[in-house]
C-alpha cells in the first residue's frame, strides 16, 4: 500500500446569506437575530494528486435563490494555482443546489457521489417540496447525465479515493450525505459539507432544518468527532467562523480563502 500522504487543504469562500438562527437551528427562538451563512467550496493537494470538493452555485442560481455571490468558485480555484478545466477529481458531499452547479467548469473530471444520494435525489421524496426545494433539478439531470458519459464514481458508504483521503456516508441532511477525511501536517482533519453546517450544530447538538434524517444527522456528529484526530479539526460546511479561526491561504487571499492544515484559532 501507498504512503499516507499529507494534503494542503483550503476553503475558499464563494457567497454569504444573512440570517435569523430559526433558520439554521430546530427550535431555535424566532426572533434571535444574526445567524449568517457562508458558502464555500474546498481544495485538497498533495504532491501528487488535487481534489475539488463541490462546486458551489453560479450567479444566476445566486439571484434567484437570494445568495450574495462573492466570486465564482473557478476564480477562487484560479487563485490558488488549480485550473478548474483540468481538474480530474471532483467530490460531491450532496447534490444540493449549492454543492452542485457549475459543471461545465469542469470538463475533465470524474465526479464522486454516494449511490443514496442519487436515489433520493431522483427518487420518491422529491415530489415533496420539504425535500425538493433545495436541489436544483436541471443540476440533478446535468449529474445524470454525467452518469452516461462514464463520468460518475459512485461509493457505497466509506471509500478510500487515495492515500490520505477517504469518503465517509454520514447521512441525516440527505440520504447521501458525505464527509472528506483528509490527512495533513496536524493530522486527519474532516470537511464535513453539510453533516454540520454551523460550530454549533454539532457542538450544541442543535440539528440545521433542511434534513432528512433528524436521527441520523445527530448520530452524524459523533461519527464527525470520531474521524477527525481532534473535534476542533471537524471543519462545517458554512460557519463564518471558518475564516476567523484559519489563517488566510496567502497574501491578498484575505476574506477569499483559508488553510484548513493548520491550528484553528479557538
Amino acid at each position: 500500500m501507498d504512503a499516507i500522504e499529507n494534503y494542503e487543504v483550503y476553503a475558499i469562500r464563494y457567497a454569504t446569506l444573512a440570517r435569523k438562527a430559526a433558520d439554521n437551528f430546530i427550535g431555535a427562538d424566532p426572533h434571535e437575530e444574526g445567524s449568517p451563512l457562508d458558502y464555500f467550496v474546498w481544495l485538497a493537494r498533495s504532491p501528487a494528486r488535487s481534489f475539488v470538493i463541490d462546486t458551489g452555485f453560479d450567479a444566476r442560481v445566486a439571484e434567484r435563490r437570494g445568495r450574495k455571490m462573492l466570486l465564482a468558485p473557478d476564480i477562487g480555484l484560479k487563485r490558488l494555482g488549480v485550473d478548474a478545466a483540468e481538474v480530474s477529481d471532483v467530490i460531491i458531499t450532496h447534490l444540493h443546489y449549492d454543492h452542485v452547479g457549475n459543471f461545465a467548469l469542469f470538463p475533465k473530471a470524474t465526479f464522486h457521489l454516494q449511490d443514496k444520494e442519487m436515489q433520493y435525489a431522483t427518487g420518491r421524496h422529491m415530489a415533496q417540496s420539504v425535500f425538493a426545494h433545495a436541489y436544483e433539478v436541471d443540476e440533478v439531470v446535468a449529474m445524470v447525465r454525467r452518469v452516461y458519459e462514464g463520468r460518475v464514481r459512485f461509493h457505497d458508504g466509506d471509500a478510500l479515493l487515495a492515500p490520505g483521503l477517504s469518503l465517509h456516508r454520514i447521512g441525516g441532511h440527505t440520504m447521501g450525505m458525505q464527509s472528506v477525511r483528509v490527512h495533513t501536517r496536524i493530522g486527519w482533519i474532516v470537511l464535513a459539507s453539510d453533516a454540520t453546517h454551523l460550530y454549533a450544530n454539532m457542538q450544541q447538538v442543535r440539528p440545521f432544518p433542511i434534513v432528512h434524517d433528524v436521527g441520523a444527522m445527530v448520530e452524524g456528529y459523533r461519527r464527525l468527532r470520531e474521524l477527525a484526530d481532534d473535534p476542533r479539526y471537524v471543519v462545517p460546511g458554512h460557519d463564518p467562523l471558518v475564516m476567523q479561526r484559519y489563517p488566510a491561504a496567502g497574501p491578498g487571499l484575505e476574506g477569499v480563502a483559508v488553510r484548513l492544515d493548520a491550528e484553528p484559532r479557538t
